[in-house]
């Protein structure tokens, strides 16, 4: 589930949406396990802007905070009638893997909560790219700029292994490229969604995989 790719990115643009919505407790509106998330609604301090990703239990949406600074996130939520106990599991795992990292290519946690209806939520930083194949196809880049950048996923995918995460998801899609001024091409990995934990207990809740069951999403 991308992170990148569309979406707004200037932290000063009118806030779409219908007003202020906030989860509630009794299952009717805005709130309860049938709740859909729309642009403008509020998910702790954070207003929803446009979905730019989803998955099979999450979406992700460009969100953004006013209070006390204003901060461009990337909001991963659990999809309505998905918050099983393992797909819960599997969220706050992903949250876990993001917050005992730190790399420059990988996406950073920046902060996380829970809505009335104790579903798990959590913004990490906003990465506006673009796959890495399609960034490189489409700016016709050399094979030398090509490994300069693959060598930046290498060292990411290394970084979570010396943390004991195996990320279990890699793809393009995944791995997002954009343009940084006076420093040329960079890219971030994203998604730890199904990661595993190989030297570290991540959350306190047994996550079970089940034989022949396929883990992420194909690549297209």
């Amino acid at each position: 589930m991308s992170t990148g790719g569309h979406g707004p990115d200037d932290p000063t643009s009118p806030l779409p949406g219908t007003g202020d919505r906030l989860f509630d407790e009794d299952g009717d509106g805005a709130g309860g396990s049938s709740w859909l998330a729309r642009p403008g609604d509020l998910v702790g301090p954070y207003r929803l802007l446009a979905m730019i990703g989803e998955g099979g239990f999450g979406e992700v949406w460009v969100a953004e905070r006013r209070e006390p600074f204003v901060q461009r996130v990337a909001l991963k939520l659990i999809k309505p009638g998905m918050d099983s106990r393992s797909v819960v599991a599997r969220f706050e795992q992903e949250r876990q893997a993001l917050a005992v990292m730190n790399h420059p290519n990988i996406a950073k946690v920046l902060d996380g909560g829970l809505t009335p209806q104790g579903r798990p939520y959590f913004a990490m930083e906003y990465v506006k790219g673009e796959s890495i194949t399609h960034f490189c196809d489409t700016r016709r880049l050399g094979m030398r700029e090509r490994l300069e950048l693959f060598c930046q996923a290498c060292e990411a995918v290394q970084h979570a292994h010396l943390k004991g995460i195996i990320h279990r998801d890699l793809k393009p899609t995944n791995v997002l490229a954009f343009e940084v001024e006076g420093a040329g091409a960079k890219l971030k990995v994203i998604d730890f969604g199904v990661a595993k934990a190989v030297s570290q207990t991540l959350t306190d809740k047994t996550i079970f995989t089940e034989t022949g069951q396929m883990i992420g999403t194909p690549s297209t």
